[in-house]
């Protein structure tokens, strides 16, 4: 399984970072940080790094073939960008190419409370099949601690992309 992450904005970007280290080590991953994520990692495993302005990138290409795209966390201007189809980085131009290919693509916006503007192209993304995800709780699994919280909302959205995982703790009838 090839699966792009996309990391645009700076409030949250450790998270997505968190959801990259998830991953299980036999998923392809390519990991896209925006200028003002201001991000410096080393260079991991199955892992390639790209720039945003690097538009040329394998990512930018339908036949490259990715299966699965999440932009975590997803600024507002990215979201506005995608669902205008503006695709003038690399993280806006491989979200662009996961919808026309309908591919999946999950945006985890961070920013509350949403203005009608963003909650108008969240409605508009949703409608295209982008699947709209922001790092939400649930409080049934009886999180103690931050890193539980964000296991939590990473494995929710590997359940998206139909990772297994055993981040957090699902529900079921069994106390």
């Amino acid at each position: 399984m090839k699966v792009v992450v996309g990391i645009s904005g700076a409030s949250g970007a450790s998270l997505g970072l968190k959801f990259v280290h998830a991953l299980p080590s036999e998923i392809q991953k390519h990991l896209i940080v925006s200028q003002h994520a201001q991000i410096v990692l080393d260079k991991e495993e199955n892992t390639t790094l790209h720039n945003n302005d690097e538009i040329w990138a394998s990512v930018a290409s339908g036949s490259y073939g990715a299966d699965a795209m999440i932009i975590v966390p997803c600024s507002m201007n990215t979201l506005a960008k995608i669902a205008c189809g503006i695709a003038d980085n690399l993280i806006t131009r491989a979200a662009s190419v996961m919808i026309k290919e309908r591919r999946t693509l999950i945006l985890a916006p961070r920013e509350i409370p949403f203005s009608p503007i963003a909650l108008e192209n969240m409605h508009k993304l949703s409608m295209m099949g982008v699947i709209i995800a922001p790092p939400v709780l649930a409080y049934y699994s009886g999180h103690e601690s931050l890193d539980e919280m964000e296991n939590f909302m990473i494995g929710k959205w590997c359940d998206l992309m139909g990772i297994e995982n055993d981040l957090y703790k699902r529900w079921s009838d069994h106390a």
